[in-house]
């Protein structure tokens, strides 16, 4: 038999998801003699620390068959291409023998038990000098999980050794002295609940519903998915299970649980994605939450930061100079009555420009000649008209 064939890993990554933060832990390669020696099962063991009675919460939404997990379990898989077979089964009692000494030795050599969260080192495990006394068989359990239904070893099993479950496709099954609970794969029910299940069933449909449904509990575990799909398109080349379909399932995966992507996941993500399309979806609002004025104005040319603005708003903050600044002096005036024109100019700046005649426009002559002195006055009119009117004196 093939030591830790590429679907046992992956059985075991699944498995290791979906009991991370529960009272329980998986170890994919358990050591399992006195010498050191990997072979080809899973153990589901309590962690250090936890109680012994899971609540409700560890044992919620678990898949099918995994309702009555003791403190050790030992569990052996078959995946498409491997019988279940009753050297499987012997194997597995032969495991459960060596594990059960081991933990028992494990437990004689440390009375106490390690701290909450404490993780057993992986080391050649020497007996211990004196006797010791095993653990009791209530505190292991065994699992014998299939994706293929054992249809050979289920006809040569007696049938009253042989107990079916309230869940499809779960059986308690008497061999030697020992009950095993029996996992088919591909006879379990169609539920969320039994998505890592199966993912592993071999059967397009019901791997394509375990795509969809399931949540997984470690970031770490995403990319289990791809690895099954790769997988499966190798040894299963007659599966009528398309890359796009894949992508298309990995993807409404990925958004349903985005939400529980770290930081710096999110932001990989975004560095993917056009500015364009970040934005897409966005109100003007939630686009320039965040930006200092000075940022949503950069890159507008004039005329567009001003649109919009009525001409108070576009004034405001302004001092007179860089209000009038590029208008030409029509422009200046315009709108303006004589009076305000003329505010604040003396009489020369009033003046200058005007000819003669258009300074004494609209005067009558008693203002044209006010302010004027007498030499002025005769200065300016015409030596025949002063003769008459000295004349006139009786000069």
């Amino acid at each position: 038999m093939d030591t830790l064939t590429p679907w046992h890993r992956l059985f075991g990554i699944a498995l290791t998801d979906l009991f991370t933060g529960r009272p329980w832990r998986v170890d994919v390669e358990k050591e399992l003699a006195l010498k050191s020696q990997r072979l080809d099962i899973l153990i589901i063991e309590r962690r250090p620390g936890a109680v012994t009675d899971a609540g409700p919460a560890a044992l919620a939404d678990l898949p099918d068959g995994l309702e009555r997990l003791a403190a050790h379990n030992v569990l052996t898989y078959k995946s498409q291409h491997q019988p279940l077979d009753a050297w499987a089964l012997d194997e597995l009692i032969g495991h459960f023998v060596t594990y059960r000494k081991l933990v028992s030795i494990e437990r004689a050599r440390t009375p106490a038990a390690p701290g909450a969260g404490a993780e057993p080192a992986h080391e050649v495990v020497e007996p211990p000098a004196q006797t010791y006394r095993l653990l009791p068989e209530d505190d292991f359990g065994l699992y014998a999980v299939a994706t293929r239904t054992p249809e050979r070893l289920l006809a040569q099993v007696p049938p009253d050794t042989l107990t079916a479950t309230p869940w499809p496709g779960v059986f308690d099954l008497r061999w030697g002295g020992r009950t095993i609970r029996l996992i088919l794969l591909g006879e379990i029910a169609a539920q969320a609940r039994n998505a890592p299940w199966e993912v592993f069933s071999a059967r397009l449909e019901r791997v394509r519903h375990g795509l969809r449904n399931w949540h997984a509990r470690n970031p770490h575990s995403r990319g289990l998915l791809g690895q099954v799909y790769f997988h499966y398109r190798i040894e299963v080349p007659d599966m009528a299970y398309t890359m796009e379909e894949f992508e298309r399932d990995t993807r409404r995966l990925l958004i349903a649980h985005v939400h529980e992507f770290n930081p710096d996941e999110i932001q990989a993500i975004l560095e993917q994605i056009p500015p364009q399309e970040r934005l897409r979806g966005l109100d003007p609002q939630e686009r320039l939450r965040g930006l200092d004025p000075q940022e949503r104005l950069r890159g507008l040319d004039p005329q567009e930061r001003l649109r919009g603005l009525d001409p108070q708003e576009r004034l405001r903050g302004l001092d007179p100079q860089e209000r009038l600044r590029g208008l030409d002096p029509q422009e200046r005036l315009r709108g303006l009555d004589p009076q305000e024109r003329l505010r604040g100019l003396d009489p020369q700046e009033r003046l200058r420009g005007l000819d003669p005649q258009e300074r004494l426009r609209g005067l009558d002559p008693q203002e044209r000649l006010r302010g004027l002195d007498p030499g002025e006055l005769l200065r300016a009119l015409d030596p025949a008209v002063v003769e008459d009117w000295l004349k006139g004196r009786g000069h």
